[in-house]
């Protein structure tokens, strides 16, 4: 009798570790502890009850970091040793501040081996914007994701920097806004010689745009596929894009590339000044500013 009891108890085990689970291939766990994992599972669909809390610990720690399931359906027995024992292998990736979206897509796809226009139909399906979202850093990502995988990772990590620097320095989010900035930022990012810069091009912006004046920015018509290409005056005469500020009043309506977070505090505390107008000075690499057309005349 009481073998009987213990070998249904094993087929009642065997049966439930064997039930399918729903998973994402890969799993980006967070540091903490057990019951810290379990709600982040729970709070991404995958509905971890008390009792399979009780076989994971049994079978060990789940490791922070990203987990590569190997499939997207897998028996419970199955998902929950994974949880504990596997890890993907990571490929370290840089997008510098500056850079576009056309480039850093290539980086993408030569690194992992994926698809260019893949990862442009992935980017397309969760990116609010063309460019200016993922957010300039090195990523660790793992080897063998497919592209709708690496733009969904890099869309979560992203929009929790962009919601954490805006929360940081504005006590609170609106997407709408937030990108907003991001577009002037962009400008800004690509215009200064350095950090220190920052705040007097975006006073720049802000005081063309306050007298209705259009910007005028090479930075601007830096964008996609000219993100490194010198600007000349048959590009300002022939592009037609709303990144081209010399035709078009305002700020482009998208972000131009990716920003800093230096480029992002320098829009939201602008120097205070009153200058319209710079330029390049070749012997420095920095700018000469100028409150006047005929002083920034005088410059060249």
């Amino acid at each position: 009798m009481l073998l009987d009891f213990f070998v249904i108890i094993v087929i009642t085990i065997l049966f439930y570790l064997l039930q399918p689970i729903q998973t994402e291939r890969i799993i980006n766990l967070p540091k903490g502890s057990l019951p810290k994992i379990i709600t982040y599972l729970n709070d991404n669909g995958q509905h971890i009850n008390k009792l399979d809390s009780l076989f994971i610990r049994f079978l060990g720690q789940p490791q922070s970091g990203y987990i590569d399931m190997k499939a997207e359906v897998l028996p419970k027995g199955a998902f929950f040793k994974a949880l504990v024992s596997s890890k993907a292998a990571t490929k370290d990736v840089t997008l510098i501040p500056g850079e576009t979206l056309y480039y850093f897509i290539r980086i993408l796809a030569q690194n992992f081996n994926l698809s260019i226009d893949e990862l442009q139909k992935a980017y397309n399906k969760y990116f609010p914007y063309p460019d200016g979202v993922i957010f300039p850093d090195t990523y660790s990502l793992p080897i063998g994701i497919n592209e709708d995988e690496m733009m969904s990772i890099l869309y979560t990590l992203s929009m929790q920097r962009h919601k954490q620097n805006a929360m940081r320095l504005l006590g609170t989010y609106n997407e709408e806004e937030w990108f907003k900035n991001i577009a002037i930022a962009s400008v800004v990012q690509k215009e200064a010689a350095n950090n220190e810069e920052m705040p007097i091009v975006a006073a720049v912006v802000f005081n063309r745009l306050q007298k209705n004046m259009p910007l005028q920015m090479d930075g601007s018509l830096n964008y996609g596929q000219y993100s490194h290409s010198k600007v000349t005056p048959e590009r300002i005469r022939n592009d037609d894009t709303p990144y081209n500020t010399y035709k078009n009043k305002g700020v482009p309506p998208y972000p131009a590339g990716s920003v800093s977070l230096q480029a992002i505090e320098a829009v939201l505390k602008p120097a205070k000044v009153d200058y319209l107008y710079f330029v390049r000075d070749r012997a420095t690499g920095t700018h000469k500013f100028s409150k006047t057309y005929e002083e920034h005349r005088s410059h060249f």
